[in-house]
Formats: structure tokens, C-alpha cells, sequence
């Protein structure tokens, strides 16, 4: 796997140097992504293969992993997961340590997709932020916001959505287009060029909230086969 480098021509993206400056500085100038660039040691695939894929989605605790019977390598890799948990505990943050194999997918034949696979900025109503890192298998996927446009702008999806709600594009209209989040899915530009996360980087990027002093940074789990999408994956 060829180094993970940031992406260039991004004025949106800086890198930090620990994780107290992670969690301390401050969304401004436009910046709404912060990327703490690590390269882990541990084996992180023998955990995933002592997990299975019995299940979709396989929602990880310490007395899960510490079960592990993996080698010293793992459980280097395990004592990393359990110290990030940690870390951002100590920060009062929820994250949750997900071993992913497969998602569910937004197999409805409306005019927006709405599942992880679309590029989406997170919200809330509140000021918050999201943290995510992955360990195993295929990153998360930014997209520049230069490089999108809210698939709710498009005329002919407007059209379409304003069919099914069956009224004007009125303030009704708008709250029906959040309701159903459809105004926080974006499709790239022809010129578009996606960039990944990378592997064991942490990062913290803006979500939509009332006030938000940056725009919401978009991404999306990545689009994978289905014999490649096992993922470990750590969200808040």
C-alpha cells in the first residue's frame, strides 16, 4: 500500500501534530477538516479475522477484545483501539469501535440515495464534531466542497422530490427535504476528485449545525465490493 499523503490543492484540510491539537483547535478560515496522521504498528486484520463476519455490523467493547485470542501483534493492534477509545472518553466524547461487513444500502427508487454510500455531511442541532479513523480495510472517502452540489439543487432532482411531496417549494417543502436529510446528500462535480482518509489517521471534520462557522465537511464510506468491504472503523 503506496504512503498516505495528504490531499493537495485543499485549503479546507490541516494536519495536526497531536491529539491535543486534534480536539483544541478551532474550525475557522474555511478549515473543516483536521487530520492527526499516524502510522499504526499491530495487526489489525487478525483481529478482523478473530471477529468473523457472522454479523453486519459487530459493535466492539474492551471485554470483546481483550477475549481475542491473536498474537503479540494483535494484540498491539488491540491495545491501540482501546487507548483511542480511551482517549476521546477522556474528552467526553461517545465513540464507538465498529467491525464492519457490510452496510445497508438505501435500495429505494427515490431521487436521492441516502445511505453511507453517498456523499453526505453530517448534522446535528447542536455544536458538535465527528471523529473517525480507520484501522482495516478501505477508508473514508472527503470530497472537496468546491467539487459538490447539494443533489437537492439540481433541478431535475428538485422536480422530482417536489412530485413526491406533493406541494409548493415552500418552506413546508424545505423541512420535508430535511427531514428525510435529502438536503445533506451531495453529488460530485464531472471534475471531481475524491480523496481518502487513509488507514490508522484520526480525523475530526465539521458537521451541519445551526451557527456552523465553517460549511460541513462531506464524505462517505467507501463504495466496495462486497469480498472487500470488512472495515474496522471508529466513529464519535
Amino acid at each position: 500500500m503506496p504512503p498516505f499523503t495528504l490531499p493537495t490543492g485543499s485549503t479546507r484540510i490541516k494536519q495536526v501534530q497531536s491529539f491535543h491539537e486534534l480536539v483544541s483547535t478551532p474550525f475557522a478560515g474555511g478549515i473543516n477538516a483536521f487530520c492527526w496522521q499516524r502510522s499504526l504498528p499491530g495487526d489489525f486484520g487478525e483481529v478482523m479475522h478473530h471477529l468473523g463476519d457472522s454479523e453486519a455490523i459487530i459493535t466492539l467493547d474492551e471485554a470483546r477484545l481483550q477475549a481475542l485470542p491473536v498474537s503479540a501483534a494483535g494484540r498491539v493492534a488491540i491495545d491501540i483501539l482501546l487507548a483511542d477509545l480511551r482517549l476521546l472518553r477522556t474528552h467526553e466524547l461517545d465513540p464507538v469501535l465498529n467491525c464492519i461487513n457490510g452496510y445497508p444500502s438505501d435500495e429505494s427508487a427515490g431521487p436521492v440515495t441516502t445511505d453511507v454510500f453517498s456523499f453526505h455531511a453530517d448534522s446535528a442541532t447542536t455544536e458538535t464534531d465527528t471523529f473517525l479513523c480507520t484501522y482495516y480495510g478501505p477508508s473514508s472517502e472527503g470530497l472537496r466542497n468546491e467539487e459538490a452540489q447539494r443533489r437537492v439543487d439540481h433541478p431535475e432532482t428538485r422536480a422530482a422530490l417536489l412530485k413526491l411531496f406533493g406541494g409548493e417549494d415552500n418552506d413546508d417543502f424545505r423541512d420535508y427535504l430535511k427531514e428525510n436529510c435529502y438536503d445533506l446528500h451531495y453529488a460530485p462535480t464531472a471534475s471531481a476528485q475524491p480523496f481518502s482518509f487513509g488507514l490508522g489517521n484520526l480525523w475530526r471534520i465539521a458537521i451541519d449545525w445551526p451557527g456552523r462557522p465553517v460549511p460541513p465537511c462531506i464524505h462517505r464510506a467507501p463504495e466496495t465490493r462486497s469480498s472487500q468491504a470488512r472495515r474496522l472503523l471508529l466513529i464519535s
